[in-house]
Order: C-alpha cells, then sequence, then structure tokens
C-alpha cells in the first residue's frame, strides 16, 4: 500500500473527511493488498470485495466510519453471508440475519470486506484449529496469529482493513492483537451486543474491536457500545464519548503490578518491555503500585472447566437436524453421533467431553461448583486488588508468537492464556497494546484491566503508553 495512504482509522477518516480520499479509492487500494497478500497470509475465510465496493461508493464521508474497511470474524452473523464458526459443521451455513453490532457498524459507515478465520468455534489460540487452513502471522509467516481471533488480528496487521472484530472469552482478541503487533479491547461484558454472535462461553463471550491504535479502538467503541434489548446481557449504561475521553498523561493515575505474577517465567523481551512500560507509566504521572490477588494463578484452570461446561451445552444444538451438516444414521442416536462426529475437530471435541464430564451428575459438585466458587473469589480479590490501583499491567501473553506446528501439547497451549483469562472470569474490560519487538523481531504485547465500566478510562490510559512507546496517537 501506498506510504501516503492512511495507516490508522483516525487518519483516514480525516483524509475522507477533508476530500483528500474517498472510500472507494482507499478501499481499491485495499484489494489491490488483499489479492496480493491474503494467499499467503490466509486471514479470510469468504470475501465480499464487490459488494463492499458498491458500499463504499454509496459511504457517507460525514458517518462515524466514513467507509472504512472493518473485517469480521466469521463467528458473528452478517446478512446474507456464510457464517461457518471455522467449522465443517457450519461450512455452508448462509446468516439470517446481521448481529446486532454488525448492523450497528454498517449504520456508521464500515464497509467489510470479508469473514475472516478463526479457531473452530473460538476454540484455540492460535487458528491452526481452523478445518479450513491455519492463518499466517504477517509479522513471519511462518509463525502463528494467535487466536480465536487470528483472522481478524492478521487481516488488521497486514493491512487488509482498518480494524476488525473477534470476539474474547478468554483473550481471544487481545493475545492475537499481541502476537500480531495490533490493539485488541476486550470490553466489560454486557457493554457490547453478543446477539448474533455464535455462542461458545455465554458467561464469558465479549465482541471486541481490533485496531492499529488504541484512539482507532475508542472510535470503533464509541458505534459499537449500545445497550440492546434481543441480548439479555446487555446493560444499560450512560453514553460515553470513548474517543472524547482519551487523556494526554496518567497524571493522579495507579498502575498496579500483580504481585502473584511476578514469579511466572515470561519471555526476556517482555519482561524488558514491562520495566520499560513502568518508567514510561511513572515518567507520564502514574505511581506504581504492587496488589495481591492471591487466587489469580487458580484461574487458568477454573477458566477450562467453566468454559467447556458452557461450551458443551451451547454446542448440543448442532445435531444435523436443525441447520448445518447432516449425516445420515439408522436411527437418531446414530445421526447425531455421525454428524458431530464429523463436523466437529480434534479441539472441539475434547472441549464438549470435558465440558460434558464436568457438568456430569458424579462430578458437578467437585468441578464445575467448586470452579464457579472459585471464580468469584477471583472476581472479588481483582474488584479489591482495583481499589488500591486504577488499572492493573500485566503481560498479554508469557511469548512471542510461536512456530506453526510447533505446540502439539493442548495443555502447553492452553498455558497462553495465563495472564488474559482473569479479565474474563471477572467479566472487566482489558486491552493489549504493542510494546515493541523482541530480538527476533516479533511484536510483544502488554495488556491493561480496570474494573468493570471502567472501559474510557483503561482505553485513556493504554493510549497513552501506547503513544510513548511509540505508537500512533
Amino acid at each position: 500500500m501506498s506510504s501516503e495512504l492512511p495507516r490508522t482509522l483516525e487518519q483516514y477518516r480525516h483524509a475522507v473527511r477533508a476530500h483528500e480520499l474517498s472510500a472507494e479509492e482507499y478501499l481499491g487500494e485495499t484489494r489491490q493488498l488483499i489479492e496480493r497478500g491474503d494467499p499467503q497470509v490466509k486471514a479470510f475465510l469468504h470475501l465480499r470485495l464487490d459488494a463492499a465496493r458498491s458500499d463504499a461508493q454509496a459511504a457517507d464521508p460525514s458517518s462515524p466510519l466514513a467507509g472504512a474497511p472493518i473485517a469480521v470474524k466469521d463467528n458473528i452473523m452478517m446478512a446474507g453471508e456464510r457464517c461457518t464458526c471455522g467449522s465443517r459443521i457450519l461450512e455452508h451455513y448462509v446468516a439470517p440475519y446481521s448481529a446486532t453490532v454488525v448492523q450497528s457498524l454498517l449504520a456508521a459507515g464500515a464497509v467489510v470486506p470479508g469473514k475472516t478465520n478463526l479457531d473452530e468455534f473460538a476454540m484455540g489460540s492460535s487458528t491452526e484449529n481452523s478445518a479450513f487452513f491455519p492463518t499466517h502471522n504477517p509479522a513471519d509467516l511462518s509463525r502463528v496469529p494467535g487466536g480465536s481471533s487470528g483472522g481478524s488480528t492478521a487481516a488488521v496487521a497486514a493491512g487488509f482493513a482498518l480494524g476488525a472484530i473477534g470476539s474474547d472469552t478468554g483473550g481471544s482478541v487481545r493475545q492475537p492483537a499481541a502476537f500480531c503487533g495490533v490493539v485488541g479491547f476486550k470490553p466489560t461484558y454486557g457493554l457490547v451486543s453478543r446477539y448474533g454472535l455464535v455462542a461458545f462461553g455465554s458467561s464469558l463471550d465479549c465482541i471486541g474491536p481490533i485496531a492499529r491504535s488504541v484512539r482507532d479502538a475508542a472510535i470503533m467503541m464509541n458505534v459499537m457500545a449500545a445497550h440492546d434489548p434481543k441480548d439479555a446481557t446487555s446493560v444499560k449504561r450512560p453514553h460515553v464519548d470513548f474517543e472524547a475521553a482519551l487523556q494526554p498523561t496518567l497524571a493522579g493515575k495507579r498502575v498496579g503490578i500483580i504481585r502473584e505474577l511476578q514469579g511466572l517465567d515470561v519471555q526476556p523481551e517482555i519482561a524488558a518491555a514491562m520495566e520499560t512500560t513502568r518508567k514510561a507509566a511513572v515518567k507520564s504521572g502514574a505511581s506504581i503500585v504492587e496488589v495481591s490477588v492471591p487466587h489469580i494463578l487458580s484461574a487458568l484452570p477454573v477458566y477450562y472447566i467453566i468454559a467447556p461446561a458452557e461450551c458443551s451445552a451451547n454446542l448440543g444444538r448442532f445435531d444435523g437436524v436443525r441447520y448445518g451438516l447432516h449425516e445420515d444414521g439408522r436411527d437418531m442416536t446414530e445421526t447425531y453421533s455421525r454428524t458431530r462426529n464429523t463436523g466437529f475437530g480434534t479441539e472441539v471435541k475434547r472441549r464438549i467431553l470435558i465440558g460434558a464430564f464436568v457438568l456430569s451428575a458424579g462430578y458437578y459438585d467437585a468441578y464445575y461448583k467448586k470452579a464457579a466458587s472459585v471464580r468469584q473469589l477471583i472476581t472479588d480479590e481483582l474488584d479489591a486488588a482495583l481499589q488500591s490501583a486504577d488499572v492493573l499491567l500485566t503481560p498479554t501473553t508469557p511469548t512471542t508468537a510461536f512456530k506453526l506446528g510447533a505446540v502439539t501439547d493442548p495443555l502447553e497451549m492452553y498455558k497462553a492464556d495465563v495472564f488474559t483469562i482473569p479479565a474474563d472470569l471477572a467479566g472487566a474490560p482489558a486491552i493489549s497494546f504493542p510494546a515493541g519487538k523482541d530480538t527476533a523481531g516479533l511484536p510483544i504485547g502488554l495488556q491493561l484491566m480496570g474494573p468493570r465500566w471502567s472501559d474510557a478510562d483503561v482505553l485513556s490510559c493504554a493510549n497513552v503508553l501506547f503513544t510513548a512507546l511509540g505508537g500512533e496517537s
């Protein structure tokens, strides 16, 4: 893409409104980039570039998004487009309606170039669990982009879109954002409608923006955050202008470091990025405080009980009768079995089996009930820690992006979520922002987490640090 073209949504919006660029011209450049680069990156499962061109021609330059290309993860419905969830069981399923968040983006002037790849039903941390093909990291095509929203983050990182939306259940927006060197924001649970998102873990799932800057994420949140009566978990909140709420400094802010995470083994360059960012926070007026979340290391096993339990219940609807793949059997039981065995991949089957086990009569109290209790304990401890700090700073991931095919042990893959899962269990807002690169040139991401409903403050604090570390404000 030409260096004169805008790199961020904010730059793009300014250029369009100043009549220096049209939405159609920008999409034409984007289309060339996709056609040239996506055969290697494989960010998209389905492209709709001709329809996007028509949308760009009709875009209103004064609208909030002004015809900007925004990619959509393929577990979020868009009417008339396939919604496969990265699974053979929904390979040919066409969405009959659009998710509320997609409707909001389109109404605000967004143009959708395509639906992006993901780990099947959003279950994975590398996008290698897609039933169709793995996505590659634009920073190094031999490496994973992270997951499950790897297609969305790769699309933004490669310049195929100015923004994207993904779903975050245990870190699936933030972890791939860290691996790909972009911004990924998980809002407070209930702030953005989940209507039209294919459910994985209903008490955990959030839709969040992916962008090249924190300001761009705030611009997208202005469109995405609204009460939706079609979503029973959507909460009415006072209107917030997330972009206008961005502040220039961290004066008076308390940045918390979690004591119990200090002993975890992280890549040395990530530890160095943490130290650099702490110094940047102090230079910008913040104070650094140490806080304690005694049971935070239990978040990982708690999540991998609760999430599979909810997945087992939610994926029960895919039976070959109502929609999706159908495999004939001699009777209904065999039809169910054959359909699900053919349609689901290994990781999805693993989580369904774990979920069915922990919900079974003999084990419910020992596993699921205990996990739910510890989840509440962790939430309470995070609430207490956030009385002493305004935001908590952690790495987003223990390492930078690993090689495709390098991690084959599921437990090792699950450990990559150790820093991101607590925010999902607590329903709290959290953001991953770029914080440099390692010696191999791979992006490093750091995370800020805040109290529930402090989304504007988390975005503001992240923007200060992102800018101080060299990002585009």
